[in-house]
């Protein structure tokens, strides 16, 4: 599995990269990803003025401030995502956040559909959810993974699921106002498990 991570690392890129990437193919009027159609593109162009928002807006709590300033170790965070995903623009700037603020914590990004073998390790209930964070030590040893929400989301995304039998449009919209509400607070106590 290192080889593996070792190789997906060689292929990622920085979160500047990252937000560069779905901005150039919005302009081109195309999403992450092989499959293109216009739902596709209209969720991108959304999570992108999301996490234009987010990047200006997120703040750290003192609690991770402080997690973070006692890191010891290095670690990567190798993120699958793509651009087109909802969860993925409320996380990703919340964790860009953290990684900037510790230079203990190399951020590193990959997308899903371009790594089908890495993604393939690290399913949630068999499917291909993403964002996924793969938490990795400075030998590209596996330490932990996360997501593909935090854990408080990932509740009403169960029992929601329980009671409907699956996920419709009103619960998207209701999860978007939950992430809102939290400002990456939720996130942030699921991460700093990880910098302890």
């Amino acid at each position: 599995m290192k080889q593996l991570f070792k190789e997906s690392l060689a292929k990622s890129m920085d979160y500047a990269s990252y937000r560069k990437l779905v901005l150039d193919l919005l302009e081109a009027g195309k999403s992450t990803g092989p499959t293109q159609s216009d739902d596709l593109y209209n969720y991108s162009k959304l999570n992108n003025a999301r996490m234009h928002r987010l990047d200006q807006k997120t703040r750290l709590t003192p609690e991770t401030e402080e997690a973070l300033k006692f890191m010891k170790e290095p670690q990567t965070w190798l993120v699958i995502t793509e651009g087109w995903c909802g969860d993925a623009a409320q996380i990703l700037p919340v964790i860009n956040a953290m990684s900037a603020m510790s230079h203990q914590i190399d951020l590193r990004i990959v997308l899903r559909d371009e790594n089908p073998e890495l993604m393939a390790q690290f399913l949630t209930n068999g499917s291909m959810s993403i964002p996924k964070m793969i938490v990795l030590d400075k030998s590209s040893a596996l330490l932990n993974s996360w997501g593909p929400r935090p854990s408080v989301a990932t509740k009403m995304v169960n029992d929601y699921k329980a009671k409907h039998g699956s996920l419709d449009a009103a619960f998207k919209k209701e999860l978007q106002l939950w992430y809102n509400k939290d400002k990456g607070v939720s996130i942030q106590q699921d991460l700093i498990e990880f910098v302890k």
